[in-house]
Protein backbone atom coordinates (compact mmCIF):
# COMPACT_ATOMS: atom_id res chain seq x y z
CA UNK A 1 0.00 0.00 0.00
CA UNK A 2 1.04 3.79 -0.99
CA UNK A 3 0.61 5.64 2.03
CA UNK A 4 0.92 9.13 -0.30
CA UNK A 5 -1.45 7.56 -3.01
CA UNK A 6 -4.49 9.79 -1.58
CA UNK A 7 -2.47 13.30 -1.57
CA UNK A 8 -2.46 15.10 -5.18
CA UNK A 9 1.16 15.38 -5.76
CA UNK A 10 4.65 13.09 -4.72
CA UNK A 11 5.05 13.77 -0.71
CA UNK A 12 8.15 15.18 0.03
CA UNK A 13 9.40 15.52 3.75
CA UNK A 14 11.26 18.47 4.67
CA UNK A 15 13.38 16.45 6.94
CA UNK A 16 14.94 14.63 3.78
CA UNK A 17 15.25 18.25 1.59
CA UNK A 18 17.43 20.03 4.79
CA UNK A 19 19.37 16.67 4.50
CA UNK A 20 20.13 17.37 1.13
CA UNK A 21 22.30 20.19 1.24
CA UNK A 22 20.27 22.39 -0.20
CA UNK A 23 21.59 25.29 -1.96
CA UNK A 24 17.91 27.61 -2.21
CA UNK A 25 14.73 26.74 -1.12
CA UNK A 26 12.40 25.01 -3.58
CA UNK A 27 10.04 27.59 -5.05
CA UNK A 28 7.39 24.93 -3.69
CA UNK A 29 8.06 26.69 -0.57
CA UNK A 30 8.74 29.72 -1.08
CA UNK A 31 5.31 32.43 -0.47
CA UNK A 32 4.59 35.93 -2.87
CA UNK A 33 5.56 38.51 -0.80
CA UNK A 34 2.15 39.74 0.00
CA UNK A 35 1.63 36.42 2.26
CA UNK A 36 4.43 37.06 4.10
CA UNK A 37 4.89 38.69 7.82
CA UNK A 38 5.94 42.11 7.44
CA UNK A 39 8.35 42.87 10.24
CA UNK A 40 7.52 46.78 9.76
CA UNK A 41 4.02 46.29 10.45
CA UNK A 42 2.57 47.39 14.25
CA UNK A 43 1.67 43.88 14.69
CA UNK A 44 4.72 42.02 14.75
CA UNK A 45 7.08 44.87 16.46
CA UNK A 46 8.44 44.05 19.78
CA UNK A 47 7.86 46.76 22.31
CA UNK A 48 11.02 46.32 23.84
CA UNK A 49 13.18 46.54 20.62
CA UNK A 50 11.10 47.80 17.22
CA UNK A 51 13.71 46.77 15.16
CA UNK A 52 12.60 42.98 15.75
CA UNK A 53 9.92 40.86 15.67
CA UNK A 54 8.12 40.02 18.73
CA UNK A 55 6.43 36.59 18.65
CA UNK A 56 2.83 36.96 20.57
CA UNK A 57 2.75 35.51 23.98
CA UNK A 58 -0.23 34.24 25.88
CA UNK A 59 -1.20 34.60 29.38
CA UNK A 60 -3.49 31.61 29.97
CA UNK A 61 -3.85 32.56 33.68
CA UNK A 62 -6.82 34.78 32.81
CA UNK A 63 -8.81 31.46 31.42
CA UNK A 64 -8.54 30.21 35.19
CA UNK A 65 -10.37 33.15 36.94
CA UNK A 66 -14.04 33.97 37.05
CA UNK A 67 -13.59 37.35 35.05
CA UNK A 68 -15.29 37.24 31.93
CA UNK A 69 -14.05 40.21 30.29
CA UNK A 70 -10.09 39.13 30.73
CA UNK A 71 -11.20 35.85 29.61
CA UNK A 72 -12.59 37.13 26.38
CA UNK A 73 -9.54 38.93 26.11
CA UNK A 74 -7.43 36.33 26.38
CA UNK A 75 -9.74 34.49 23.93
CA UNK A 76 -8.94 37.67 21.14
CA UNK A 77 -5.46 37.71 21.64
CA UNK A 78 -5.87 33.72 20.79
CA UNK A 79 -7.55 34.58 17.44
CA UNK A 80 -5.45 37.44 16.56
CA UNK A 81 -2.21 35.69 16.86
CA UNK A 82 -4.01 32.53 14.85
CA UNK A 83 -4.97 35.03 12.38
CA UNK A 84 -1.69 36.96 12.50
CA UNK A 85 1.02 34.78 13.15
CA UNK A 86 -0.16 31.55 12.81
CA UNK A 87 1.06 30.34 16.21
CA UNK A 88 1.73 31.72 19.67
CA UNK A 89 3.81 31.23 23.12
CA UNK A 90 1.52 30.26 25.92
CA UNK A 91 2.58 30.80 29.43
CA UNK A 92 0.92 30.11 32.68
CA UNK A 93 -0.45 27.39 31.63
CA UNK A 94 -0.23 25.03 34.50
CA UNK A 95 1.90 22.62 33.27
CA UNK A 96 5.52 21.62 35.02
CA UNK A 97 8.86 22.82 33.60
CA UNK A 98 9.67 18.81 33.81
CA UNK A 99 6.74 17.84 31.97
CA UNK A 100 7.11 19.89 29.05
CA UNK A 101 10.67 19.05 28.91
CA UNK A 102 9.61 15.89 29.00
CA UNK A 103 6.77 16.21 25.95
CA UNK A 104 9.89 17.76 24.13
CA UNK A 105 12.33 15.43 24.29
CA UNK A 106 9.85 12.72 23.13
CA UNK A 107 8.76 14.25 20.60
CA UNK A 108 12.62 15.37 19.39
CA UNK A 109 13.28 11.42 19.65
CA UNK A 110 10.17 11.09 17.46
CA UNK A 111 11.54 13.77 14.78
CA UNK A 112 14.85 11.75 14.81
CA UNK A 113 13.23 8.33 14.40
CA UNK A 114 14.39 6.62 9.96
CA UNK A 115 11.96 8.18 7.91
CA UNK A 116 10.36 4.32 7.25
CA UNK A 117 9.63 4.87 10.85
CA UNK A 118 7.84 8.09 11.23
CA UNK A 119 6.25 7.32 7.86
CA UNK A 120 4.43 4.20 9.78
CA UNK A 121 2.48 7.27 11.06
CA UNK A 122 1.72 9.27 7.96
CA UNK A 123 -1.38 11.48 7.20
CA UNK A 124 -4.02 11.37 4.91
CA UNK A 125 -5.98 14.32 2.98
CA UNK A 126 -8.73 12.96 5.23
CA UNK A 127 -7.47 13.40 8.17
CA UNK A 128 -4.53 15.45 8.75
CA UNK A 129 -4.17 13.66 11.76
CA UNK A 130 -0.55 11.97 11.88
CA UNK A 131 3.03 12.83 10.45
CA UNK A 132 2.76 15.53 7.80
CA UNK A 133 4.71 17.59 5.70
CA UNK A 134 1.69 19.11 3.96
CA UNK A 135 -1.99 20.70 4.82
CA UNK A 136 -3.83 20.91 2.34
CA UNK A 137 -4.76 18.83 -1.34
CA UNK A 138 -4.76 22.16 -3.93
CA UNK A 139 -2.16 21.21 -6.32
CA UNK A 140 0.43 23.56 -6.88
CA UNK A 141 -0.19 25.10 -3.67
CA UNK A 142 2.52 27.18 -1.63
CA UNK A 143 3.38 24.57 1.13
CA UNK A 144 4.86 25.44 4.66
CA UNK A 145 8.68 24.43 5.30
CA UNK A 146 7.86 21.75 7.92
CA UNK A 147 6.91 18.36 8.77
CA UNK A 148 4.87 17.77 11.63
CA UNK A 149 2.65 15.49 14.00
CA UNK A 150 -1.09 16.65 13.73
CA UNK A 151 -3.35 14.55 16.54
CA UNK A 152 -7.16 15.83 18.19
CA UNK A 153 -7.41 15.71 21.97
CA UNK A 154 -10.71 17.41 22.04
CA UNK A 155 -13.53 16.63 21.33
CA UNK A 156 -13.58 13.20 22.80
CA UNK A 157 -15.42 12.10 19.45
CA UNK A 158 -12.43 13.01 17.21
CA UNK A 159 -9.72 11.09 19.25
CA UNK A 160 -8.20 8.29 17.84
CA UNK A 161 -5.27 6.51 19.69
CA UNK A 162 -4.63 4.60 16.50
CA UNK A 163 -2.99 7.53 15.26
CA UNK A 164 -1.13 8.47 17.99
CA UNK A 165 2.47 7.45 17.41
CA UNK A 166 3.55 4.06 18.69
CA UNK A 167 7.45 4.89 18.61
CA UNK A 168 9.61 6.04 21.13
CA UNK A 169 7.73 3.76 23.41
CA UNK A 170 6.57 6.47 26.07
CA UNK A 171 5.36 8.64 23.46
CA UNK A 172 1.69 7.90 23.96
CA UNK A 173 2.07 8.28 27.65
CA UNK A 174 3.76 11.70 27.38
CA UNK A 175 1.60 13.02 25.04
CA UNK A 176 -1.58 11.83 27.49
CA UNK A 177 -0.22 13.08 29.96
CA UNK A 178 0.33 16.84 29.07
CA UNK A 179 -3.15 16.69 27.15
CA UNK A 180 -4.87 15.33 30.34
CA UNK A 181 -3.20 17.87 32.75
CA UNK A 182 -3.49 20.90 30.36
CA UNK A 183 -7.47 20.01 29.45
CA UNK A 184 -8.27 19.25 32.83
CA UNK A 185 -7.36 22.52 34.19
CA UNK A 186 -9.28 24.46 31.76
Amino acid sequence: MNIFQDWPEPIVRVQSLSENNLQAIPNRYVKPLAQRPNLLSENYHNKNNPHTAAIPIIDLGAIYTNDITLQAKTLDEISKACREWGFFQVVNHGMSPQLMERAKEIWREFFHLPMELKNMHANSPKTYEGYGSRLGVEKGAILDWSDYYYLHYQPLSLKDYTKWPSLPLHCRYIIFRNSYLSIEKL
